[in-house]
């Protein structure tokens, strides 16, 4: 997807869509506000990323802090949602967003709790440090100017036996009704935070990823169940996450 003029010279990050989640900022926290969605996805992410850590780095399944000694990274951070449990699993983490009233929210969020999140208003493509054991951004890529530019970067912060975990919507006739006719309408998804023709489809998530040298080793689909509530499932068609690492050479 190429950028446009206006997006070009602020790399990955979408000026508007920056502006959009930016004015989101004073209610990222309130399970009943804006972000509500993010707040009952949340639980559900955590317990894929779990898994990942789990498998990837066996021996402390049972530990509260499976990412003692690990740098963390997680692009798109908002608020801190996910960066928050993050921390408390023990990970060092840095966060990013493009939005600096995110980014003030989070730090006030933080700070009360003593956690440590080393938080920054700063595109991923202009972040010094590399070298992070798990880089983490769930339905950023969705959001920014550039899928493949932002692949690109965000590989590239990461460590060589570390772990990738991306979450974004499927573009599939169902999660245009999911997520866009339904909710933006009553389902508490602010209008406008969707463009259906943005979304990628996992076929061409990991062509992007295994271009910049990763190789996708799990997936899994993220839908709704009535009784239930959000679900990991084997079924994409709405939304889904994706666990990378770099291509493994034989021999």
């Amino acid at each position: 997807m190429a950028s446009s003029p206006d997006t070009a010279i602020n790399g990955t990050i979408d000026p508007k869509e920056a502006a959009h989640f930016g004015a989101m900022a004073a209610e990222w926290w309130d399970p009943n506000g804006s972000s509500a969605m993010l707040h009952k996805l949340n639980p559900v992410r955590l317990r894929y990323i779990r898994e990942a850590i789990d498998r990837h780095w066996p021996g402390k399944d049972h530990s509260f802090q499976p990412l003692a000694g690990k740098r963390v990274l997680d692009v798109g951070c908002g608020a801190g949602l996910l960066a928050e449990p993050l921390a408390r699993m023990g990970g060092a983490v840095t966060a990013l967003d493009a939005a600096e009233e995110n980014i003030a929210a989070a730090i006030a969020h933080a700070q009360p709790q003593g956690l440590s999140i080393d938080y920054r208003a700063t595109p991923v493509e202009q972040l010094a440090e590399g070298g992070f054991d798990l880089v983490t951004s769930m339905e950023v890529i969705e959001h920014v100017a550039d899928p493949a530019v932002f692949v690109e970067a965000v590989a590239d912060k990461l460590a060589p036996d570390g772990l990738m975990i991306l979450s974004t919507p499927n573009r599939t006739p169902l999660s245009r009704v999911a997520m866009i006719t339904i909710g933006e309408s009553v389902g508490g998804i602010p209008k406008g935070t969707h463009d259906w023709n943005r979304f990628l489809t996992p076929d061409e998530l990991t062509a992007l990823l295994e271009d910049v040298g990763l190789e996708v080793i799990d997936s899994s689909g993220l839908s709704f169940d009535p009784r239930k509530g959000f679900v990991l499932t084997e079924n994409k068609a709405i939304n889904y996450l994706l666990t990378a690492r770099h291509r493994q050479e034989n021999g």
